[in-house]
């Protein structure tokens, strides 16, 4: 499967990996932020005296202190993301560098993806299997423009215990020289196609010196899915089709927008005919991100595993044999990254913001209003009330959490479920219960409304679905904000400087993309340049399938160096 990493300007927004902590010290995330501090200790001198002070939450006798998130996502992506994380109780780190430990939070988002994945690949007849994680050097040599195209990231095995292997086994960082042998035993005839096999695994690349938690690591989850078929068109129809449902995971399910379209040469994936890709946009530093790929791989790999059938369209005499076909092979991954762009596109000052349609928990309804005079009788009656609006609510298909934890106040626990990302708080207080209703409050928006208790049944899934639809159209109205279309070299690089993705007439030449990304690299003399935007150069991301319009007679490739004529247009940007 292709990379998901991109080249080496990874370090604009690079989290540094700590070293080993001693067991049971703090998280990194943990540590005060002397900026913050200082921030903070600014705002409070400049308060005039006298002047009334913003009333604080009450704190309860003996409550823990929630350190919230200490940074601002505009002022430190960095640390923004890796508080974000740690303190959202999505990932743990560990003393091995770029290998993580994905928390319930975080995997129930991929089992949400792989129930929405498997449900549509199982349309389509592809079953779930499983190859071995290692891999013979014999087997991985087979293909030489493959292997060159992971040979620096692969991980060895050369000892078993205290014995030398003979021959050493690469750590899977790719399945197709793996599976393929089988493939070749599998297919004996045009019947056994087409052949469609996927597997949910764990793959390592180790070639890269900053991983980032979900986005760049060095073990991540994936899917991989492998299919053998008679002809060319029914691969190529296949690949469209998978891009479909990779769109659909992160725009339906992430409320996420990406571009479709398909990767020039120099950026397909290694031994590929050719690469369809999703492509998207993290606001926050103006970068493009490679989202998911899917490939056909042509006859490629066929030629080199002998994969072959005979012709069943070919007519012969009685006794003559056909004349054999190498089958059409496609490849297409969808990895745990899709986590951390969901991440990077939503999140916020406080942390996390989940939509609704992956969140483990959509609603956390919090007790309000009970105070040290509240009567055991009047503490009870109101928290069977929450229950019985739990029940309900989890009736109607919703994901509830009834938050009775003792000796926290509603004040923390409000905090607590802002930084967890929980898409919706729900608060039910002696007033509500006089009132019959419940006081709603959004993840993704300020403010708070309420709904009459006999209507949230209805009211609270629409409510969920306004959440999960209108976080999709501000990413989505952001993304498009930032996608420019530009047709002269003069404004190529200002535009890249402020943060934006760039769609560009061009000459689709490997050589002229190179020279691109190159002069694309520096800044522009007296321009005001975000100093939190990555200054390296833009490299293609993808030539959309949407084209803005016809190239013209006579346009001219953007590049000023290039003479060719422009042949259709690319989207370029800085990138992960």
């Amino acid at each position: 499967m292709a990379s998901t990493s991109s080249d080496s300007g990874m370090a604009a927004l690079k989290l540094t990996e700590d070293p080993p902590k001693a067991e049971g010290a703090a998280p990194v995330a943990a540590k005060p932020d002397k900026k913050a501090k200082e921030r903070k200790d600014q705002k409070v001198a400049a308060k005039p005296k006298g002047e009334k002070q913003p009333q604080q939450a009450k704190k309860k006798m003996g409550e823990p202190e929630l350190i919230g998130i200490t940074v601002s996502k505009s002022e430190d992506l960095s640390e923004w993301y890796q508080q974000t994380i740690i303190k959202g109780d999505l990932l743990e780190f560990t003393d091995v560098p770029g290998c993580y430990i994905y928390q319930p939070g975080s995997y129930r988002i991929w089992e949400y993806i792989q129930e929405f994945f498997n449900a549509r690949i199982r349309k389509m007849g592809v079953k779930n299997c499983y190859f071995p994680i290692f891999i013979s050097e014999a087997n991985l040599q087979r293909e030489k423009d493959h292997l060159e195209g992971f040979a620096a990231e692969v991980a060895w095995v050369t000892e078993g215990g205290k014995t030398k292997l003979e021959k050493r086994l690469a750590v899977r960082p790719t399945s197709e020289t793996a599976m393929y042998g089988f493939y070749s035993k599998k297919i004996r005839s045009h019947r056994d196609l087409p052949l469609k096999l996927n597997q949910w695994n764990n793959v390592v690349r180790w070639e890269f010196k900053h991983p980032m938690p979900f986005i760049r690591s060095r073990e991540f989850l994936w899917q991989e899915g492998h299919t053998a078929h008679l002809t060319e068109e029914e691969a190529g129809k296949e690949v469209r089709q998978i891009l479909d449902h990779y769109a659909a995971i992160y725009e339906d399910l992430l409320a996420v927008p990406v571009v479709k379209g398909k990767k020039t040469v120099n950026e397909q994936f290694a031994g590929a005919h050719y690469t369809t890709t999703l492509e998207g946009y993290i606001p926050a530093v103006g970068r493009g991100i490679q989202a998911a790929t899917s490939h056909c791989l042509g006859q490629h790999f066929a030629k080199m595993f002998d994969i072959t059938v005979e012709d069943p369209n070919q007519q012969v005499k009685e006794g003559e044999k056909r004349e054999k076909l190498y089958v059409w092979q496609n490849s297409w991954g969808f990895t745990t990254r899709s986590i951390g762009v969901m991440i990077l596109v939503h999140g916020d000052d406080k942390g996390l913001i989940i939509p609704p349609r992956v969140a483990d928990i959509q609603v956390a309804i919090v007790p309000v209003g009970v105070t040290a005079k509240t009567t055991d009788a009047d503490r009870e009656k109101l928290y069977n009330e929450i229950k019985r609006i739990g029940a309900t609510l989890e009736e109607n298909g919703v994901r509830v959490d009834c938050d009775f934890r003792e000796g926290y106040s509603p004040g923390y626990k409000f905090n607590d479920w802002e930084m967890k990302g929980v898409p919706l708080r729900i608060e039910f207080g002696p007033k509500d219960s006089e009132k019959s209703q419940v006081t709603t409050s959004r993840r993704d928006q300020e403010g708070k409304s309420t709904v009459p208790l006999s209507d949230i049944a209805a009211e609270i899934p629409k409510l969920l679905e306004t959440i999960q639809h209108d976080m999709f159209a501000k990413a989505s109205e952001e993304y498009a904000a930032h996608r420019k279309l530009i047709r002269e070299w003069k404004d190529f690089v200002p535009n890249l400087n402020q943060k934006n993705v760039i769609i560009v007439p061009h000459c689709a030449t490997g050589e002229c993309e190179d020279e691109i990304k190159k002069d694309s690299s520096g800044q522009v003399e007296g321009q005001e340049v975000d100093v939190r935007a990555p200054s390296m150069g833009a490299k293609s991301l993808c030539i959309p399938d949407e084209q803005p319009e016809e190239i013209g007679e006579g346009m001219h490739c953007i590049n000023p160096k290039c003479e060719r004529g422009a042949k259709m247009w690319v989207m370029f940007g800085r990138s992960y």
